[in-house]
C-alpha cells in the first residue's frame, strides 16, 4: 500500500507517454504515406528538409519528457520505487513541452496542404520571448512593492480591512 500516489504517478506517466509516441509515429506514418508515396512528383529538398527538423523536434521533445518522467527505484532485491518522476499532469514545463509536439503535429500535417504552414513554427520561438519578457518586466522594470508609495484611500481602506479582520465574529442571538 505504500506509495500508492507514486506508482499512479507512474502509470499515468507511461500512458500519456505512449498516447505521445503514437501520435508521432501517426503523424510521420501519415506524413511519408502522403507526401512521399502519393504527392511523390512535388516532393523536393524542402520537404526532406522539413521531415528532419519535424523528427528533430520530436525527437528532443520526446527525450526531454522521458527523462523527466523516469521513476527511480532502489538497487535492492525489491526494486522498490524511491521517486516516481516529474508529474505531467501538473503542467508547468512538460505542459509546454507537450504543446512543442503538438504545434510539429499541426505544422506536419498542415505542410502536406502547404508550405506556408511552416510559418506556423514562430509560435514557439515568440511564446517563448513572451514568457521571458513578462520574466524581465516583472524582474527589472517593475520597480518592485518595497518602493510603491501608498495613496492615503487604499492605506485606510486596507487599515479597515485588517481592523475588521482581527476582530472576532459577532453572533446575534434572539433573546425570548
Amino acid at each position: 500500500m505504500a506509495n500508492q500516489g507514486a506508482k499512479k504517478i507512474v502509470e499515468k506517466n507511461k500512458k500519456r507517454m505512449d498516447l505521445l509516441w503514437r501520435i508521432i509515429l501517426g503523424s510521420n506514418v501519415i506524413y511519408i504515406i502522403v507526401r512521399m508515396a502519393i504527392m511523390y512528383t512535388s516532393f523536393t529538398w524542402k520537404h526532406w528538409f522539413g521531415l528532419v527538423v519535424t523528427s528533430a523536434a520530436y525527437f528532443l521533445s520526446y527525450k526531454q519528457l522521458t527523462i523527466m518522467t523516469k521513476p527511480e527505484y532502489s538497487e535492492s532485491d525489491e526494486h522498490e520505487l524511491l521517486s516516481a518522476g516529474f508529474d505531467m499532469r501538473t503542467g508547468g514545463i512538460s505542459e509546454y513541452i507537450e504543446d512543442v509536439i503538438y504545434i510539429t503535429v499541426f505544422v506536419q500535417m498542415t505542410s502536406i496542404i502547404s508550405g506556408k504552414f511552416w510559418w506556423t513554427y514562430l509560435v514557439i520561438p515568440a511564446f517563448g520571448g513572451y514568457k521571458i519578457f513578462g520574466l524581465l518586466r516583472g524582474t527589472f522594470f517593475s520597480g518592485g512593492s518595497e518602493g510603491e508609495v501608498e495613496d492615503e484611500k487604499s492605506r485606510k481602506k486596507r487599515e479597515k480591512m485588517e481592523k475588521k479582520a482581527s476582530r472576532g465574529k459577532m453572533v446575534k442571538t434572539r433573546a425570548r
